[in-house]
């Protein structure tokens, strides 16, 4: 009986030894709770609970009763992803989110039944926002190789997130210069955000392009950017980044083929017709640096359709114009197809030979009226557009080729004026 009555004893101390522990794993829940019910109106009261907290969670995580349950890696994940993201020292924040991480990815491990899901949430969303600040502070020093990793482990955590995802992108392209291993990550991760809804797309569709193109993959970079150009059509950067892709791998006329159809199924768009103005002009851009050539042929035929292509880029921005007379852009871009033909024929009749009178004086004929000719769209430029330094210094191009040199010197005043600004 004597035994029997021991035995008796011995089994209510454990008992009561393993209340005591589940207690303590109670009192770190709820002490937690009540700091995260605290922590935004009353810290100071919300830190004591967070202390009592941790208090009580080392006891219950130090026990085997309750060492390996669910709840106690819950708790414990949410008690130290706090105090890591309070501390702003790295070398003592780092081993409390260590501990924390350990502890959340138990959590997941284990809680089969969801019954923590609560509390591994809060774990999780604060453990990103330590990783997030760390990138963050990272990534403002110029450490972008350990920025990634700090974004990488944020996006991890919360995978959907799409500035998790942007940042770890973004760092990665920026450390790319340095260490060619990241640009594959940074082009993963803008094609992984293309996929959600996030809200500047239009601009990552821009950046993958970027990126395929350090890459040297330009077929790539055309894709990205001509889906980019599907989405979000009226996209300037997008358009222009296009035709510039499409030109340099010769599909120049691709380029113009797409916009001349969409012009015939929308004939009233300006921006269309602008574009198409951007086209043509980039392709007389092209043949201008074609016609630096030596060989006085290949310059003939590149000057030729230099010319051309600044025609019937001219074209296309009347086009516009007259849809939207107000079209600042297309006026802009008007002047300057208008005003350079003019000041090449203008150069030209300044190299004649001073023997050959006649010639001079044809060449200077034909830059006069092609000056005269750009005047009205140099004035519209300013007229919609005052604070534009590249339609004053256009119209200042106008006013130097007719040898106007009190309109040049009042246009550059304000050239000036703008540029102090």
């Amino acid at each position: 009986m004597k035994l029997k009555f021991l035995m008796a004893g011995l089994l209510g101390l454990v008992s009561a030894t393993t209340f005591a522990q589940k207690n303590e794993l109670t009192k770190a829940r709820d002490e937690y709770a009540k700091f995260e019910n605290l922590r935004g109106t009353t810290p100071q009261l919300a830190n004591a609970s967070l202390k009592n907290a941790r208090e009580s969670i080392d006891k219950a995580a130090a026990n085997e009763k309750t060492a390996t349950l669910p709840q106690t890696y819950a708790v414990k994940a949410a008690v130290y992803a706090a105090y890591a993201i309070a501390d702003s020292v790295a070398t003592t924040s780092l081993p409390l989110y260590t501990t924390a991480d350990e502890a959340y990815k138990k959590a997941k491990e284990t809680d089969t039944k969801g019954e923590n899901k609560d509390v591994i949430e809060i774990a999780s969303k604060t453990l990103a926002q330590y990783q997030l600040n760390k990138g963050v502070n990272e990534y403002q020093s110029g450490k972008y190789d350990l920025a990634y990793a700090s974004f990488n482990s944020f996006r991890e955590i919360l995978p959907e997130d799409t500035n998790a995802i942007y940042y770890t992108g973004l760092s990665a392209a920026n450390a790319s210069p340095k260490d060619p291993k990241f640009l594959p990550l940074a082009i993963t991760n803008y094609n992984k955000l293309l996929t959600t809804a996030y809200s500047k797309n239009s601009d990552i569709y821009f950046e993958l392009s970027t990126l395929y193109l350090t890459a040297k993959d330009t077929t790539a970079a055309l894709k990205a950017v001509s889906d980019g150009v599907a989405k979000y059509p009226t996209n300037t950067q997008l358009r222009s980044r296009e035709i510039e892709i499409s030109l340099v791998t010769g599909k120049q006329e691709d380029a113009i083929a797409k916009i001349q159809s969409a012009i015939a199924n929308d004939p009233k768009n300006k921006s269309l017709y602008y574009y198409a103005g951007i086209t043509y002009a980039k392709i007389g851009d092209v043949a201008e640096k074609q016609a630096k050539t030596k060989d006085p042929v290949k310059k003939a035929e590149a000057l030729k359709k230099k010319t051309e292509n600044y025609a019937l880029a001219s074209s296309m921005y009347i086009k516009a114009l007259e849809v939207d007379p107000n079209y600042a852009d297309a006026a802009l871009n008007l002047g300057y197809v208008k005003i350079n033909p003019a000041i090449d024929a203008y150069n030209a009749a300044n190299a004649v030979p001073a023997n050959k009178q006649k010639e001079y004086e044809a060449a200077s004929a034909k830059a006069a009226a092609l000056f005269t000719e750009a005047k009205p769209y140099m004035l519209k430029a300013v007229e919609l557009n005052p604070k534009s330094i590249e339609a004053l210094t256009n119209l200042k191009s106008y006013y130097l080729g007719t040898k106007d040199a009190a309109n040049a010197t009042k246009t550059q005043k304000q050239i000036e004026a703008l540029s102090s600004k």
